[in-house]
C-alpha cells in the first residue's frame, strides 16, 4: 500500500480541522514525505489482514486467551516480553541523548565556535570563559528539563486515558474443578471488568468498547452492536465508518478496509463492541506509519514560532554589528588580532544563551503551579495560549451548572404527573449500554425507582439502537413476555414528536392534530422556561418476530410524556464569570440544550445574553455572515458537534485566540479546533486526547486560576527577552561609540565575557519572579515587532550613562591613555554590570521598582549577589588575573549618582512609552 497515496487523499481534510496536530503531538507530521520509507511494512498489514479472516476460536487461541480474557498473570508475562503499549517515539530519551538536545541549539553552537576560534588564538582566558557559559547553559537546561519531564510525565499520568478490560477469573477455574472433582458447588465470579490504563494492553487482551473511547491497539471486534467509528484520523473519510464482528468476505490488502478491524487512534462515535487485541505498540497499523514518517523536527507552534524570530533577530543583529566593532578598532587601533577577540566577545555578550533554559524553567514552573491549581498540562507551550487567550467558549452542563443533574418531574404530554413515563424511562437507561450521560444517571438514582428496579428484573433485552448526534435520541427493545417486543425511545422533544403519529393522554392513545401539537409545544416550553431540560419519552409495540432492530424501526411511534430534570448552577459560577470578565476574556455558551433553559441558566448566573443563535440559523449562514454573528452573540443552542467546531474556527479566524472547554464526544472536533482545547479527567477519552489541558475539577474558577498563572509564566519569560534584548543593544551601541574614539579597547574581550556570564547568571530567578496586578488583567500575546521596538527604544538610554562614564574616567579620573586603559575598563566593568542588573528591576514593571512593583526574593537575592561580585573582583586579589584593578573610593559616588540618573530617566521613559505603545 502506497503512503504517498494515502496522504493525497486525506492531506486537505485533515489540516482543514486541526487534526493534524494530533499526530504532531505524538511526534507525527503526516504530511511530510520520508526520505528513506514510502510504505507501512507489509508484515504489518498482512498480518492484520490475516487475523481478519482467521476463525474467532483458532485466533484466540494463536493469541493464547479466550472469550472472557487473560488472567492477570498471563497479561503480566506477555506484556513482559512485548512491551508496553506506547509507539516507539513516546520512550524517554536516554540521558546521554537529551544532554545533546539541551545543548544543540543555535546559541551555544555559536558559543562553542567563538570558544574553539578563542583556542586557536591563544586567548585561553577567553575560551575558559566561554566553555563556562557554555556548559552552565546545557547543564542548567538539562536539569530544569529533567525536572520538567519527570513532573510532567507524573501530571500526565493523573489523566491518563484508560480501557475497560475482560479479566478471566482463576477463582471461577479452581470453582468449576473443585465441582468436578470433588462434587462441590461453589458460586464462581466469572469474568470481572476492570479498567486499565491503555499502555499496559497486551495481545491476547480482551476489551469492551463504547462510545466515545478511543481505539487502545489494533482490535478484531468479536462482537459489536450499531458501531461506528471514526477513521478520519487515519484514513480522512469525513463519515464515521460502520464495523462488524463478522468478516463479510471483503478480499483486501489494505487493511483499513476491512470491516472488522478497529486501529489504534481512532475513535468510537456510537454503538458498543467487544474485541479481542491483536497488536500494541509500535506494531501496531499507527505505530508503524509513525515510525515511518515521523519527522526530525515538528511544525513549531505559535509561541514557538514567536521565540524563534526574537532569537533570529538577535543573531541577525549580531552579525550586523559584530563585523562593523570588528573593523572599527581594527583600523582606529591597528591591532586586528585584538580587534578580532574584542569581536567574538561582542558577537558572545549579544548571544542570549540562558533564552532555551529561561523559557523551559518558566513553562516547568508555570505547568507545576498549574497542577497545584487542579489544571494538568499535557503540551507546556500550551501555557502561553491559556494566558493569551481573549474568547472562551463552553458548554453549560457541568460548567455554569453542577455536575449533578436531579430528576425533577416526570409528566404526562400536558404536563400532568405520570408514573407510566417513569417507568418507560427507567427501562430505557437500565437496559442501554451505550454512552450513559448524566440524564441516565439521574434517571436509575431516583429515589421513587425501587419499583422500576423490580419491574425491569421481569423484562428482557432484545435489541438497541444506540444514540447519535444527528438523531439525539436512543431506544432499547425489551420483552417481557415473549408474545411482543417493547421499543422505548427517548430523546429531545423535537426529535421525538418528529417520529410520533399519536400521544397518549388520560389513558387513552390519541393521534397527533395541529392543536394537541401545539398544546405539547406549549408544555414542554413551559418546562424549559422554568430551567428544567427536557427529555421526551415514546414507545410503541411490535411483534416478537424479529431480534435485530435499526433506525427505520424508530417510527409511528406513541408520546408517552415527559421527564424534567434541574440542572442548578453552581454557586462558584457568578463570581468565576465575573473574575474572567475582568481579565479579558468573554465567555460563549456553546450547548446542544434546549435555548430556553440556557437563557434562564445565563441569568440565574449573571451572565449577560446579548445575543442568541440556534443550530438551525448557524447551519443556514454563511462563513461571512457568521464571522460577524459571533462578535454580537453570547449564547448558541441545539447544536451540533460540526456547529460547534465551525464558531470556534470563525472566531479563531477572526484574530481571537479561542479556548473551548468540553468533555463530551460531541466536543473533540471543537477541542482541537481550538487554540487551546481545555477537557476534565471525568471526560470520554477522544475529548481528553484532543485537549491540551486537563482540568482535575470542572469548574470555571479554576479555569480562572489557571488563566492568571499562564499570564504570569507568559509575562516573567517576556521579561527576559526585553531585558536581554534592550541591554545587549545598548552595550554595542555604547561600545561602538567608545571604540570610534578611544585610542584602547574600552573593555577586554575577557571582560565582556565575564560580564555577560555574570549577567546571565543574575536572571536565572527570573522565573520565580513576581507579576503586577494590571499585567494580569488582559490576555496578553506574543509580539515579536513589540521586541524589536522595545529593544531600539531602550537600549540607546543605557548607552548615555555608559559614556557618561567615559567621560568621568577620561576626565575626571585620568584614564586617558593606554597607559591607564586598566582603570578605565575596571571603571567601565563595574559600571556596566551593575547598570545591566539594574535594567533587570526597572523593566520588569511599569511601576516605579522597590517601591511600587518589588521582585520576588529569590531574583532581588540573585542580583544583588551578582552586584556585589561584580564591585568586590576589581577590588580583589583575582583583579590582576582578570586584567583589572581596584578603583579610588571617590569613584563609588559617581557610580551612585549615575545610576541614580538612568533609574531616573529609565521611569521616565517608560511612563512616556506606555502612553505611547503600551505596555505589554
Amino acid at each position: 500500500m502506497n503512503l504517498d497515496l494515502l496522504k493525497e487523499t486525506f492531506a486537505s481534510f485533515i489540516r482543514a480541522r486541526g487534526m493534524d496536530r494530533h499526530f504532531r503531538r505524538l511526534g507525527v507530521d503526516m504530511f511530510r514525505s520520508s526520505p528513506t520509507t514510502k510504505e507501512v511494512p507489509q508484515t504489518v498489514a498482512q498480518s492484520l489482514v490475516s487475523a481478519s479472516q482467521t476463525d474467532l476460536s483458532e485466533l484466540l487461541k494463536n493469541l493464547g486467551s479466550r472469550t472472557d480474557g487473560l488472567t492477570e498473570q498471563e497479561a503480566d508475562a506477555i506484556r513482559a516480553e512485548v512491551g508496553p503499549n506506547e509507539v516507539e517515539h513516546e520512550k524517554p530519551l536516554t540521558w546521554w541523548v537529551h544532554l545533546w538536545h539541551c545543548y544543540k541549539n543555535p546559541f551555544n553552537l555559536l558559543l562553542t565556535v567563538l570558544a574553539a576560534v578563542s583556542y586557536y588564538t591563544e586567548d585561553m582566558k577567553a575560551a575558559i570563559v566561554i566553555g563556562t557559559m557554555v556548559v552552565v547553559s546545557t547543564l542548567m537546561r538539562f536539569v530544569q528539563e529533567s525536572r520538567s519531564n519527570t513532573a510532567a510525565d507524573k501530571l500526565k499520568e493523573m489523566v491518563s486515558n484508560t480501557a475497560t478490560v475482560i479479566r478471566h477469573d482463576i477463582v471461577a477455574d479452581i470453582a468449576e474443578e473443585a465441582q468436578r472433582y470433588f462434587d462441590v458447588t461453589l458460586h464462581p465470579k466469572g469474568a470481572k471488568r476492570i479498567e486499565l490504563p491503555i499502555k499496559k494492553l497486551v495481545p491476547g487482551d480482551i476489551v469492551q468498547l463504547s462510545a466515545g473511547d478511543m481505539i487502545p491497539a489494533d482490535l478484531r471486534l468479536i462482537a459489536a452492536k450499531d458501531l461506528f467509528i471514526s477513521q478520519a484520523a487515519m484514513t480522512g473519510e469525513s463519515l464515521p465508518v460502520e464495523k462488524f464482528a463478522e468478516h463479510r468476505g471483503v478480499d483486501a490488502s489494505n487493511p483499513l478496509e476491512l470491516d472488522n478491524l478497529c486501529f489504534m487512534g481512532t475513535n468510537v462515535v456510537s454503538g458498543s463492541a467487544t474485541a479481542v487485541v491483536l497488536t500494541t505498540g509500535k506494531r501496531t497499523y499507527f505505530g508503524a506509519l509513525a515510525e515511518r514518517v515521523t519527522a526530525t523536527d515538528r511544525t513549531p507552534t505559535a509561541f514557538q514560532s514567536g521565540v524563534n524570530k526574537v532569537s533570529w533577530l538577535l543573531i541577525r543583529f549580531m552579525l550586523v554589528m559584530t563585523p562593523i566593532v570588528f573593523f572599527i578598532n581594527g583600523f582606529t587601533k591597528g591591532d586586528w588580532v585584538e580587534a578580532f577577540l574584542f569581536g567574538l566577545s561582542i558577537a558572545v555578550g549579544l548571544t542570549p544563551e540562558m533564552l532555551p533554559m529561561i523559557v523551559t524553567s518558566t513553562l516547568a514552573k508555570g505547568a507545576v503551579a498549574l497542577s497545584r491549581k487542579k489544571v494538568i498540562v499535557k503540551r507546556l507551550d500550551a501555557i502561553q495560549n491559556f494566558g493569551a487567550m481573549d474568547v472562551l467558549c463552553t458548554d453549560k452542563t457541568g460548567t455554569l451548572t453542577q455536575d449533578k443533574i436531579f430528576l425533577e418531574r416526570h409528566t404526562g404530554i400536558l404536563g400532568e404527573p405520570n408514573d407510566e413515563v417513569l417507568q418507560y424511562a427507567y427501562l430505557n437507561s437500565y437496559y442501554q449500554t451505550g454512552l450513559k450521560n448524566l440524564l441516565d444517571v439521574a434517571v436509575l438514582e431516583h429515589a421513587e425507582l425501587q419499583r422500576e428496579m423490580a419491574i425491569a428484573s421481569a423484562y428482557r433485552k432484545v435489541d438497541e439502537i444506540p444514540f447519535d448526534f444527528q438523531r439525539r435520541r436512543m431506544s432499547v427493545v425489551v420483552s417481557e413476555r415473549e408474545d411482543h417486543h417493547e421499543l422505548i425511545c427517548k430523546g429531545a422533544v423535537e426529535e421525538i414528536v418528529s417520529i410520533c403519529t399519536h400521544a397518549r393522554n388520560n389513558g387513552e392513545i390519541v393521534p397527533f392534530t395541529p392543536e394537541l401539537l401545539a398544546e405539547i409545544k406549549r408544555t414542554t416550553a413551559s418546562l424549559n422556561s422554568e430551567g428544567l431540560r427536557v427529555v421526551a419519552v415514546a414507545a410503541k409495540d411490535l411483534p416478537p418476530t424479529k431480534e435485530t432492530y435499526s433506525v427505520a424501526d424508530e417510527s409511528d411511534l406513541v408520546l408517552i410524556g415527559y421527564i424534567a430534570f434541574l440542572d442548578p448552577p453552581k454557586e462558584s459560577t457568578e463570581p468565576a464569570l465575573a473574575a474572567l470578565r475582568a481579565h479579558g476574556v468573554t465567555v460563549k455558551i456553546l450547548t446542544g440544550d434546549n435555548e430556553l433553559v440556557t437563557a434562564k441558566i445565563c441569568r440565574e448566573v449573571g451572565l449577560e445574553v446579548e445575543g442568541m443563535l440556534l443550530g438551525s440559523h448557524v447551519e443556514k449562514m454563511s462563513d461571512e455572515e457568521l464571522s460577524v454573528a459571533v462578535e454580537t452573540t453570547t449564547v448558541f443552542a441545539k447544536l451540533s458537534p460540526t456547529h460547534k467546531e465551525r464558531i470556534v474556527r470563525v472566531l479563531h479566524d477572526k484574530g481571537h485566540v479561542v479556548g473551548f472547554m468540553g468533555d463530551g464526544i460531541n466536543d473533540a472536533p471543537a477541542l482541537r479546533a481550538a487554540d487551546i482545547g481545555i477537557s476534565v479527567d471525568t471526560a470520554v477519552d477522544i475529548a481528553k486526547e484532543a485537549a491540551d489541558l486537563i482540568l482535575l475539577e470542572k469548574s470555571l474558577m479554576v479555569l480562572e486560576e489557571g488563566v492568571l498563572e499562564g499570564r504570569k509564566t507568559f509575562a516573567n519569560m517576556l521579561k527576559y527577552i526585553k531585558m536581554t534584548a534592550s541591554s545587549n543593544f545598548g552595550n554595542v551601541f555604547s561600545v561602538l561609540v567608545a571604540s570610534a574614539f578611544l585610542p584602547f579597547l574600552p573593555m577586554l574581550p575577557l571582560h565582556l565575557l565575564v560580564q555577560n556570564l555574570l549577567y546571565d547568571v543574575s536572571q536565572i530567578s527570573i522565573p520565580f519572579d513576581n507579576v503586577d496586578k494590571e499585567f494580569l488583567e488582559k490576555p496578553q500575546r506574543w509580539n515579536p515587532g513589540e521586541i524589536g521596538r522595545f529593544m531600539v527604544f531602550f537600549g540607546p538610554i543605557s548607552s548615555i550613562f555608559d559614556i557618561s562614564t567615559f567621560a568621568l574616567m577620561w576626565y575626571i579620573f585620568g584614564a586617558n591613555s593606554p597607559d591607564h586603559q586598566t582603570l578605565f575598563q575596571s571603571g567601565w566593568f563595574i559600571e556596566g554590570l551593575l547598570s545591566q542588573t539594574l535594567i533587570v528591576h526597572m523593566i520588569r514593571t511599569k511601576r516605579i521598582p522597590f517601591i511600587q512593583s518589588r521582585a520576588s526574593w529569590p531574583l532581588m537575592g540573585m542580583t544583588l549577589i551578582i552586584m556585589c561580585i561584580g564591585i568586590i573582583l576589581p577590588m580583589s586579589p583575582l583583579a590582576s588575573y582578570f586584567k583589572l584593578q581596584a578603583l579610588p573610593l571617590s569613584y563609588f559616588p559617581w557610580l551612585l549618582a549615575i545610576l541614580i540618573a538612568y533609574g531616573a530617566l529609565i521611569q521616565l521613559m517608560k511612563k512616556w512609552y506606555t502612553n505611547r505603545y503600551g505596555w505589554q
